[in-house]
């Protein structure tokens, strides 16, 4: 497994639906207190300028989206639902309000603390019947690969440095075969074809 770290210079070389196909294959890593849990990236979105599904389209500069105009390689996490976490990398430009969302992952190392982290949240008892959780549905959505993965808030508006503890490695392999389709689970600019997964794969969120 290579241990190379993507530099900054790497979210900055691509447009924005260039890069999201780009991180498909890379491994995102969190060497938490907790432990180190990984995953390789199967299935990202891109979110542009022009895109009414876009936190900052038409360059809507709020406290909230900030983030999204500042340096490739930042990253920006955002609450949906009033109960979940996302986790993008900012994209283009300063300046330029665009971002991918991460929203699969294969994972590859620390799945017994994603499990840990998946079950024993705050706010829900464990019961017997949700004891376990198949490995396909660890990190299969975005929500859920952030609560795995033990992604945290204050992470937010930070950047994706080579000594930080969580970032991402370069991809080991390079997917054959890459779809781009409508995304799911938004309301507005669904059908723009911005949601890039691997083909056949398993870990993939269920459109």
């Amino acid at each position: 497994m290579p241990e190379e770290r993507l530099p900054l210079s790497f979210y900055s070389a691509y447009d924005t639906r260039t890069l999201a196909k780009k991180l498909l294959g890379c491994e995102l890593v969190h060497e938490s207190p907790d432990g180190l849990t990984s995953g390789i990236i199967v299935e990202t979105e891109a979110y542009l300028q022009d895109d009414p599904a876009c936190h900052a389209s038409f360059n809507r500069r709020t406290m909230r989206t900030e983030p999204m105009f500042g340096a490739a390689g930042t990253v920006y996490v955002y609450l949906i639902y009033g109960m979940y976490q996302c986790f993008n990398v900012v994209s283009e430009a300063e300046g330029i309000g665009e971002a991918v969302l991460i929203r699969a992952l294969q994972p590859t190392a620390g799945m017994e603390l994603m499990e840990l982290r998946r079950q024993f949240r705050p706010g829900k008892v464990p019961t017997l019947s949700s004891a376990k959780i198949a490995l396909k549905e660890l990190c299969r959505g975005p929500g859920k690969l952030v609560r795995a993965m033990g992604i945290e808030r204050d992470l937010h508006n930070t950047t994706l440095l080579t000594e930080g503890n969580l970032y991402l490695r370069a991809a080991n392999f390079e997917p054959s075969d890459i779809v781009a389709g409508p995304r799911i689970g938004i309301n507005v600019g669904r059908e723009l074809p911005y949601r890039y997964y691997i083909k056949d794969n398993i870990f993939v969120s269920k459109g």
